[in-house]
């Protein structure tokens, strides 16, 4: 995962001075501004103040929001705790300077105040899940609600006249689309929509907060008799109050990623606020008088509201080169200098008016001029269409083939599985399936879990939660697309020149010298970020290496036509499992599969690729009817987990992990990377099944690398120990796209080398292939004893029966006859 009033308003706020009985206050010279220093000092201590708070309350929520992320699950989340402190720090302290001045300096205190009271009205939203945008935006519109009949309550004693210029009126209309439309061109270049319903809901909340900003920024929420003389410190005070108001409502909206994002594309807006509220000569109590700037601001705000989804923005997600954390910073920046273009452009506007009114056409024309253009760049340079997130739908039948296992014949075996498993999905998804062509809507069937993703939203859900056959409905979270490609990994390290240290450590030199085994025979199934297909270390392992990428590649997520890596996370795994110079077995054979293009995956994506390693079929095939078992992978590298963000729980993958046993594919699955948390901190499918061989991590030295998730499994009940073996992972070098060299750190690193130790082990004799069950053991008793410190929960729990040892493996495989 990886944020002084013009000279129209002064003059109305002097005449809601004289209605109201109220004498004025002493009105400064030109230039000036009334109390002397007074507003300055306050304005920038309240500038200085609520700029700390936002940066240290946001900051602690986005930190706390990153480790969270794809993490283990958390007993506490302190992000209400976070809001409600900071919100209550800027409501106190100004609440006693109103009540301590008495109504002077309440045009400079008051919007910052009430904005503090948004800030608390959304803390419920900080209790939903990372990932819940859509119930945060529900809750956000209630709240906006909530706020603006709060605003209206605060200047519900106006007794004023409207009396509006018409002139201003139209012309204030006419700016705001023109503004409008603007500031969403760089979200239109650079960011895309999410599903009509996610739309809909940004925009809600896009719009409410434009009207409630408007609200703020206006001076009528001040009492009679509250305003600046003319002058540049006054409009400069003005300005400043405005900007401090959207920093707090940035930290009333900023949540799930989103946080820094809008602390920089917010403040600005104040600046045009104000210059919309000098525009209307009077009347600012009115509905009409909040709709023009409501409406500028409502656009604005929908930029980083509607164009991208905050749960990208977080680093697990999005901190490589060319990901959205930096398209985002960009669009931020661009964002804010063009508000405040667009703040002195309304305020030349509307001081033009005044003389002449054909300025309400002119200002009418260039902003249709402007929208035509939003809509060509949004349809030829931007990423039109809707890119939401999908559900899946796991059906309660769930077909057990077991009996599998005692099929001898292999191929035959893994053919039975695959048949078996195909034609019980059709028959129970019939029905379904039906119905979702009569209404048409899109969806993809699966069998290895018998499930469906279907790209529908809450409605098609809560019905689907009534169907007989529906088990459960999970999230399958669909990153939208980026504005341009993202560039290939590139490694720094040169290539090796003599044997590794982790291979040294396996002794996999001693059996491709002594025991005159490499891995031939076997075809190792990767599934990852892709693979360097040109790589030296793995062109000629390749199965596909003579142009034949059918039933040896599949990509769904870019949809490439032979192996490439963006990442390089998938071509570093696999060049730990058998590339030619730091791999364990150089001999074996890959097909391969994207997973994981970018890193936040979906049940659907996994399933996608774990289909294609039990019965391969061609890249333009239905893997129901064009799956070839005998041409499947033997043992799988899984350098991947799938988190609760990614739509996951934890029985998600268990019918996919059983019958591939049952199919005699032996699963490797590194155990994650919370170590750091403690025990039992090894969370997340499929490396908690009993069915997967979990792999850990260990340092050069033999200690476990503290990163290293450990046992036991919590989450599902089981209280199952793992993980089942460790190996190498800390400081790995192995290949990465280009043809380069990288060291890499993690147990996704070390899952790859037992991999690669299954490789030699079912290559040294072939009647243990299938055989998953004696494997696992021959890799138990031959791992040699762990030398480190035990911890709490236990040696299984930490290290599970130790470090795996090619060489004594492979031995005890040749000794079986």
């Amino acid at each position: 995962m990886a944020r002084s009033l013009s000279p129209n308003l002064a003059a109305a706020l002097e005449h809601d001075d004289l209605k109201s009985n109220n004498p004025p206050f002493h009105q400064a010279e030109p230039g000036a501004s009334p109390g002397g220093c007074i507003p300055f000092i306050l304005v920038a201590a309240m500038a200085g103040w609520v700029g700390l708070l936002a940066i240290v309350c946001q900051g602690a929520t986005w930190l706390w929001e990153q480790m969270a992320f794809g993490g283990p699950p958390q007993s506490f989340d302190p992000r209400w705790l976070i809001g409600l402190a900071g919100s209550l720090m800027i409501w106190i302290p100004l609440i006693g300077l109103e009540k301590a001045w008495q109504k002077r300096y309440q045009g400079l205190v008051r919007p910052v105040r009430l904005a503090a009271e948004l800030v608390i009205l959304m803390i419920p939203a900080r209790f939903l899940r990372l990932t819940d945008s859509q119930a945060v935006s529900i809750w956000q519109t209630a709240a906006l609600g909530l706020f603006l009949a709060r605003l209206a309550w605060v200047s519900r004693s106006s007794t004023e006249k409207e009396d509006f210029s018409h002139v201003s009126q139209k012309l204030a209309i006419a700016a705001a689309g023109l503004s409008g439309g603007v500031l969403l061109l760089p979200w239109a270049v650079w960011g895309a929509l999410g599903s009509p319903l996610d739309t809909f809901l940004g925009a809600s909340v896009a719009l409410l907060t434009g009207l409630a900003a408007a609200r703020l920024i206006s001076a009528r929420l001040q009492e009679p008799g509250i305003g600046l003389a003319p002058g540049k410190i006054g409009r400069r005070l003005d300005w400043l109050t405005a900007a401090i108001t959207m920093i707090v409502v940035a930290m009333a909206l900023g949540l799930n990623g989103n946080e820094w994002l809008l602390l920089i594309s917010f403040p600005a807006l104040g600046w045009l606020g104000v210059a919309f509220r000098s525009m209307l000569e009077s009347g600012q109590r009115s509905f009409l008088s909040i709709l023009a700037p409501g409406l500028a601001l409502g656009l604005a705000v929908s930029g980083p509201l509607v164009w991208i989804d905050p749960d990208e923005l977080n680093l697990v997600v999005s901190s490589g080169r060319g990901e959205l954390i930096g398209w985002g910073l960009r669009v931020g920046l661009v964002t804010a200098a063009l508000t405040v273009v667009c703040a002195l452009a309304v305020g030349m506007i509307g001081r033009a008016a005044v003389q002449q009114a054909r300025m309400v056409n002119r200002t009418r024309a260039v902003g249709g001029i402007v929208w035509l253009a939003l809509v060509g760049v949004y349809l030829l340079a931007g990423r039109p269409g809707w890119y939401g997130e999908q559900i899946f739908v796991i059906l309660k039948e769930q077909p057990n083939v077991a009996y599998a296992k005692s099929i001898q014949d292999y191929p035959q075996r893994r053919k039975e599985v695959y048949q078996t498993l195909t034609s019980r999905a059709e028959h129970s998804q019939a029905e379904l399936r039906q119905i979702f062509d009569r209404w048409g809507i899109h969806y993809t069937p699966y069998y290895l879990v018998n499930g469906l993703e279907v790209n529908a939203g809450p409605l098609v859900r809560a019905w689907l939660l009534t169907r007989p056959e529906v088990d459960r409905v999970l999230d399958s979270p669909h990153l939208r697309p980026l504005p341009a490609p993202l560039p290939a990994a590139r490694g720094s390290e040169p290539a090796p020149t003599s044997l590794p240290g982790n291979l040294d450590m396996l002794q996999a030199n001693l059996v491709w010298n002594e025991l005159k085994v490499t891995g031939q025979g076997i075809i190792v199934g990767q599934s990852d970020s892709g693979v360097d297909g040109q790589h030296p270390e793995l062109a000629a392992a390749y199965l596909g290496s003579a142009g034949q990428n059918d039933s040896t590649w599949f990509d769904p997520w870019f949809h490439s036509r032979e192996p490439v890596d963006i990442g390089g996370h998938g071509t570093h795994t696999l060049g730990s499992i058998l590339g030619r110079n730091v791999g364990v077995a150089p001999g074996a054979k890959w097909i391969g599969c994207v997973n994981l293009g970018r890193n936040l995956g979906n049940p659907a994506l996994y399933l996608d690729c774990m289909q294609f390693m039990l019965a391969p079929f061609p890249q333009n095939g239905d893997p129901f009817k064009d799956g070839q078992p005998e041409r499947g992978a033997h043992v799988l590298n899984n350098s991947w987990g799938c988190p609760v963000v990614e739509g996951c729980d934890a029985g998600t993958f268990a019918p996919a992990v059983q019958s591939l046993a049952a199919a005699g594919i032996f699963v490797v699955v590194s155990a994650g990377n919370d170590g750091e948390t403690g025990c039992g901190s090894l969370v997340d499918p499929p490396a908690i099944y009993a069915e997967v061989f979990s792999v850990g991590a260990v340092d050069s030295s033999g200690n476990r690398a503290s990163f290293s998730s450990m046992g036991p499994v919590n989450i599902d009940g089981s209280q199952r120990s793992k993980p089942d073996l460790v190996a190498p992972g800390q400081a790995v070098l192995s290949a990465f796209p280009g043809g380069t060299y990288a060291v890499e750190s993690g147990t996704s690193m070390a899952g790859p080398q037992v991999v690669g130790v299954v490789a030699l082990m079912w290559s040294a004799n072939s009647k243990l292939v299938g055989d998953i069950d004696q494997t696992r053991k021959i890799l138990d008793e031959t791992a040699k004893p762990y030398p480190g410190t035990i911890l709490s929960c236990g040696l299984s729990n930490t290290v599970g029966y130790g470090i795996v040892n090619a060489y004594r493996a492979v031995q005890a495989v040749q000794n079986i006859k």
